[in-house]
């Protein structure tokens, strides 16, 4: 969504909802491509939307981490954290593609 993929607009205006891990992990992408600057505005834009996991969905996505090990720490939280709150999981990461709850978008 940040880097302007315009397939993910349609999201824009639906409720959104992430994990604090998942924007730390925006927040790293961005602080490499653009700056420190950039990363922090981001990070600001869509901190109100972060939840922070109970502990039990961090061990649900840690088992699921072990399971699937080509998926990042913070995407297999942000999964977790998703289907714990009864939301679709947005995201293009083949890794994905095929579990249930997820709005698969590339």
């Amino acid at each position: 969504m940040v880097r302007g993929n315009p397939r993910y607009r349609k999201y824009l205006a639906a409720e959104l909802q992430t994990s604090v891990w998942n924007l730390v992990e925006l927040y790293l992408a961005i602080l490499r491509d653009r700056g420190e600057i950039e990363a922090q505005r981001q990070f600001a834009r869509f901190r109100t939307i972060a939840i922070d996991p109970e502990d039990g969905w961090l061990f649900e996505a840690m088992g699921l981490k072990v399971r699937r090990p080509k998926l990042s720490y913070a995407d297999a939280i942000g999964y977790t954290a998703a289907r714990r709150i009864g939301a679709r999981f947005l995201t293009g990461d083949e890794a994905f593609r095929r579990l249930p709850d997820v709005e698969f978008c590339r």
